[in-house]
């Protein structure tokens, strides 16, 4: 169990936010918090931490007026810590190369993968044979229905048809090195862990995988350190006092070593 800092970049700037709340039309969020501080800071504070694998989210989409201001952060923090940080947002076979040449150690991809509510096994291969399998990360963020969580895309706007189980965490496995699965209901509102991903990833176990949303407390990190059997790495966003909230920054970091 390791922890997994986060770069999530609105608008061109450092932020948090609910993630259920990311509307395209207008760039609209509701914002928990928005940084002075721009990207290389916080990758220069993770890099001093000696922390690796954390995530820069693009939240704005590849044709909104501020994609390239999200870019020039995202390259600010690769610059500072080339390797030690990952990307994901608009992410596809034709673009994937510019953010590896710009430092990240691994692209993060889930719409393009997922179209039209249906894996596109065509994408998924292109993808991999871009930029290979070791630096590729499958991002399965889901919400809740009725009969379980499925898989959202599009800044986890569109539901798709793909059911969140084990036998999906199987069949995906072969084409990527890790999974960010965000539980969105709950991402950006310092609420709780979704206990029962935290339970499904605990029990798979096969490849790398971070969870993200709701850690709000040492008391969230206590459980998902229980139900994911100490294998499942972690993000914590809102709730960090970098970010706003109340969990010190440094006694995140080494939680892990307790």
């Amino acid at each position: 169990m390791k922890f997994r800092p986060c770069i999530d970049i609105h608008n061109g700037k450092v932020k948090q936010i609910v993630g259920s709340s990311l509307q395209d039309e207008g760039n609209a969020a509701k914002e928990n918090f928005v940084s002075e501080y721009d990207g290389a800071a916080f990758a220069r504070m993770y890099k001093d931490a000696g922390i690796q694998g954390g995530h820069i989210i693009l939240l704005n989409p590849a044709g909104s007026e501020y994609y390239e201001e999200d870019c020039y952060q995202a390259e600010l923090a690769l610059t500072e810590y080339p390797g030690g940080l990952q990307i994901g947002g608009g992410i596809n076979a034709e673009n994937a190369g510019r953010f590896l040449d710009m430092g990240a150690s691994h692209v993060i991809v889930t719409s393009y993968v997922f179209k039209n509510g249906e894996i596109n096994y065509d994408n998924l291969e292109a993808i991999r044979r871009a930029v290979g399998k070791n630096h590729l990360v499958l991002d399965l963020s889901c919400r809740r229905c009725e009969d379980g969580y499925y898989i959202v895309t599009d800044r986890w706007q569109k539901f798709t048809k793909v059911k969140m189980t084990e036998g999906t965490l199987d069949m995906l496995a072969g084409y990527c090195d890790e999974y960010l699965i965000h539980a969105v209901d709950v991402e950006g509102k310092a609420s709780g862990i979704e206990t029962h991903i935290a339970e499904l990833l605990g029990n798979w176990g096969r490849i790398p995988v971070t969870y993200a949303g709701g850690i709000a407390s040492f008391e969230d990190l206590d459980k998902l350190k229980l139900l994911g059997r100490n294998r499942v790495d972690f993000t914590i966003g809102s709730a960090l006092d970098i970010f706003g909230g109340h969990m010190r920054y440094q006694d995140v970091v080494r939680y892990p070593e307790q």
